[in-house]
C-alpha cells in the first residue's frame, strides 16, 4: 500500500493506516514536509510518525533533498531555495 501526500495526513489518519498492515506487506509512506497543505501546519503526522517509529528495526526512513530531485533541474534549485530559507 502507499500513502502519497502524507505530509497533508494528520497524525490519526497515518496510524489507522499503518495499523492496517497485514502479514508479508509492504508500505510506503511519502510526503514532503515543507509543503504542508493543512491550516494547522503542526497538525501533519508525517514528521510526528517519522520521530515516534523511525528507530523501529522494522521501518526504513530516507530523507531526500534537491539533489534526489528527478524533474527538471530548475525544480532542484527551487527546492534548495525555499529549504536554505527555511532551513528544512
Amino acid at each position: 500500500a502507499i500513502l502519497d501526500e502524507a505530509q497533508n495526513a494528520t497524525d490519526t489518519q497515518i496510524k489507522m493506516f499503518l495499523t492496517r498492515i497485514g502479514e508479508n506487506s509492504k508500505i510506503v509512506i511519502n510526503g514532503d514536509p515543507s509543503q504542508v497543505d493543512l491550516p494547522n501546519k503542526s497538525l501533519s503526522g508525517l514528521n510526528r510518525s517519522k520521530k515516534l517509529l523511525g528507530h523501529l528495526k522494522e521501518i526504513s526512513v530516507v530523507d531526500f533533498d534537491h539533489t534526489d530531485v528527478v524533474r527538471h533541474p530548475l525544480v532542484s534549485k527551487i527546492v534548495k531555495a525555499y529549504s536554505d530559507q527555511n532551513n528544512d
